[in-house]
């Protein structure tokens, strides 16, 4: 008899079955139902477990085995794109504009897929949390004008990456590189991608079994750090800057603000 996974109750308290009960078929469905509220959210993260789902589907909580994830250290941009992000004018601040990048991030169109899995309810889930100071955006401005950005939520030293895109080419590319040297230079050293795919790889991504991610997100989720938000802290300058950022013991030193 095949296994299904379990039903959760109205109870955002309830506790999540352990991650590694997810299926193999599909990879990583772990529970269904529930509800998106904080406290769901803060406690699925803490535990290796994310919402994914379409519009009209009950709420599905996944934990794939393995996970997709980035050493904050070792995301990485190709030498033609550097060069030409020595000139860039583009200017990268957090939390500025929070829901204009979960916006955009729902309205691109992704190969494959014909609709979005950021739903209405989904969009409302996170911007509580980006109030509560647990969700943040790193976004990329050129002349005023969002280009790119990436969203997730963060819990002690561990983010979970939910999404980014690109209005313009590379816009995601930057923000991804520079959340993960602001990260790096916290003492922050993981990246939840969530599941694979060839363009994170090519930046430097790579399969975690999930054993070690769980173990690994147990460690950092505890680990101080106030939740708020980033704009000051992150700060504001130009993308240019990010070559410019040496390295410290494998991690990436943090970037004065600048303008």
């Amino acid at each position: 008899m095949s296994r299904r996974p379990a039903l959760l109750s109205g109870d955002a308290d309830a506790p999540f079955p352990p991650a590694n009960t997810a299926l193999r078929q599909p990879d990583g469905l772990l529970a269904i139902g529930g509800d998106l509220s904080p406290t769901r959210l803060l406690d699925a993260y803490r535990h290796g477990i994310f919402p994914w789902f379409s519009e009209g589907q009950p709420i599905l909580w996944w934990s794939p085995d393995p996970r997709m994830v980035f050493r904050t250290c070792n995301v990485h941009l190709g030498s033609r794109f550097q060069r030409s992000l020595r000139t860039s004018q583009w200017r990268i601040r957090a939390d500025t504009a929070f829901d204009q990048v979960v916006t955009a991030c729902a309205q691109l169109p992704r190969r494959g897929q014909a609709g979005t899995w950021i739903t209405d309810d989904m969009r409302a889930a996170y911007l509580q949390l980006h109030r509560l100071g647990h969700a943040h955006s790193v976004e990329v401005f050129d002349a005023g004008k969002l280009v790119g950005g990436i969203y997730g939520v963060a819990i002690g030293r561990m983010f979970f990456g939910e999404s980014m895109f690109s209005a313009v080419t590379g816009g995601s590319k930057v923000a991804l590189f520079a959340l993960a040297q602001r990260l790096a230079g916290w003492g922050w050293p993981l990246i939840d991608a969530q599941v694979a795919n060839d363009h994170l790889i090519s930046l430097g991504a790579f399969e975690m079994c999930r054993t070690e991610f769980l173990e690994e997100v147990r460690m950092l989720t505890v680990l101080p750090e106030p939740a708020g938000p980033w704009d000051e802290r992150f700060g504001d300058f130009r993308a240019s800057e990010l070559l410019a950022t040496p390295q410290v013991n494998g991690f990436f030193a943090s970037l004065a603000p600048s303008g």
